[in-house]
């Protein structure tokens, strides 16, 4: 039994990094905006916060600093993709690009530096629960933080007056700047908030759930982020559910191989992106419910006055 919790615990610090990078990718998409650069910004982050954290020794100050890389990125690509009105799709790339390369250069002196030691985490009463403390009650804040995030984003898009004025932004530009929205600034902001958002991811990434810097590290998990976004058809609670989902797939291979299952160790760890595609294969067997679901204007161009 206490294997299973390891695995459950796991699985939610797995699914905790792709949680927060995907409701910001969520909240791009949500306005029409495509960031393909997700991988770029967690890495860029993750160095960001890893060295802040070496430096200081605050981990709040690591998360600021990831936030701050991300969210300026992120500004950056709005600024091309919202008023230079550049291809989001290889802006996108472009950043990734830039990100991976920017990330490898200034981590290279990090590369063995070791971030100081932490208490752990506990919930006091509920944490020395049998086996229910140690898979549910003994995470870093921020997991728990994250799923409050994602019920408060889903107050905030369905709820409230602000989160329809977004969701407008994404459905119907035009009709939103006839009503006299701010279209690209609305745009802009959620940008930049998507952005410190996989920001935060990336210093999770780096100071919580691997804490060290090792070049490449995100491995892909800002792709399954922006998959994640496809796979919940835009809806937080759905990606919240998708990222501890794809988290469990992702720490299954470490199971498997813990308990003496015969495999070899190159298969388990496709097992995520394998996990991805099918997902998505899945899904695009109905194209309908994806065109219900989707943001009408994701991925266009908004003119102002066309």
């Amino acid at each position: 039994m206490e294997s299973y919790a390891l695995l459950l615990a796991a699985t939610l610090n797995a699914g905790t990094v792709l949680a927060i990078a995907s409701l910001g990718l969520l909240i791009n998409e949500k306005v029409g905006i495509v960031n393909l650069g997700a991988e770029g910004m967690m890495l860029c982050a993750a160095i960001a916060g890893f060295a802040t954290v070496v430096g200081t020794g605050s981990d709040t100050l690591g998360f600021i600093a990831g936030m701050a890389v991300g969210a300026g990125l992120a500004a950056v690509f709005g600024l091309l993709v919202i008023w230079l009105n550049t291809n989001q799709y290889a802006t996108g790339l472009a950043l990734t690009l830039f990100g991976t390369g920017f990330s490898a250069f200034v981590g290279t002196r990090f590369v063995q530096a070791k971030i100081p030691e932490r208490e752990s985490f506990a919930i006091p009463g509920l944490a020395d629960i049998p086996w229910v403390g140690s898979a549910l009650f003994r995470h870093h804040p921020l997991v728990y933080l994250t799923v409050l995030f994602a019920l408060g984003l889903i107050w905030f898009l369905y709820r409230t007056r602000s989160g329809l004025i977004l969701r407008s932004v994404g459905e119907s530009p035009e009709s939103a700047h006839a009503l006299g929205y701010p279209v690209r600034m609305i745009r802009l902001a959620a940008v930049a908030t998507g952005g410190a958002l996989c920001g935060l991811a990336g210093a999770y990434l780096s100071v919580v759930y691997t804490p060290l810097w090792v070049e490449g590290m995100v491995a892909g998990k800002g792709w399954i982020a922006l998959a994640l976004t496809t796979f919940a058809t835009w809806r937080p609670a759905r990606v919240l559910l998708g990222a501890y989902l794809f988290g469990g797939v992702t720490m299954l291979q470490f199971h498997l191989q813990s308990i003496g299952v015969d495999m070899p160790s190159q298969f388990l760890s496709t097992l995520p992106y394998l996990a991805t595609i099918v997902v998505l294969a899945l899904i695009s067997r109905n194209p309908q419910w994806i065109r219900v679901n989707m943001p009408a204007s994701i991925g266009k161009p908004f003119y102002p006055g066309a």
